[in-house]
């Protein structure tokens, strides 16, 4: 594809670029599957963040149509052998993987574990609001999930007598 660099309009090679690129990802994550573009952890949030730089790179012609390609896979298949790592060995996951994060117990704020995350009581209370909490009896509990997104688990007020299965909670870090 080198002849269409040397010999095309920069819009027409930006155009082709984008449809190479396109190709390339589309058969990348058929290949290797969805779970790439999934931020489950951080390699998976770097990845994400990888290809959007190639492909911008890609297209404003920094670098070739096949360098980018090969760069693309190459990045989605150490995503594949990290999830299979993973998923094997324990010690691996706990070293690429945070572990989820007890923000809240009940209508407990566990101000250690904001402080831990980083996170301010107001940002916490925006989540509460976001989800619909109108008071600290209705929460269940609240998780900074290894993504970094925060999970509120909580009830309505309905639903006065409902508990949290603890199986929920199984690998949430309370420290």
């Amino acid at each position: 594809m080198n002849w269409i660099y040397n010999s095309a309009d920069p819009l027409l090679v930006t155009l082709a670029s984008c449809l190479g690129v396109f190709i390339s990802i589309i058969i990348a994550t058929r290949l290797i599957g969805l779970r790439s573009f999934a931020n489950f952890s951080a390699y998976d949030f770097v990845l994400t963040l990888a290809i959007g730089s190639i492909t911008a790179s890609v297209l404003t012609t920094a670098i070739t149509l096949t360098h980018g390609s090969v760069a693309i896979f190459g990045l989605m298949l150490l995503t594949y052998i990290f999830s299979i790592l993973q998923r094997r060995s324990g010690f691996f996951d706990s070293l690429v993987s945070n572990k989820p994060l007890l923000l809240m117990d009940a209508s407990e704020i566990l101000y250690d574990n904001l402080k831990k995350a980083r996170i301010q009581e107001k940002q916490l209370i925006t989540k509460l609001r976001e989800a619909n909490v109108y008071n600290f009896d209705q929460v269940l509990a609240v998780v900074l999930e290894t993504t970094g997104d925060i999970t509120v688990l909580h009830k309505s007020s309905a639903s006065k007598d409902l508990h949290l299965d603890e199986e929920i909670l199984r690998d949430v870090s309370r420290k």
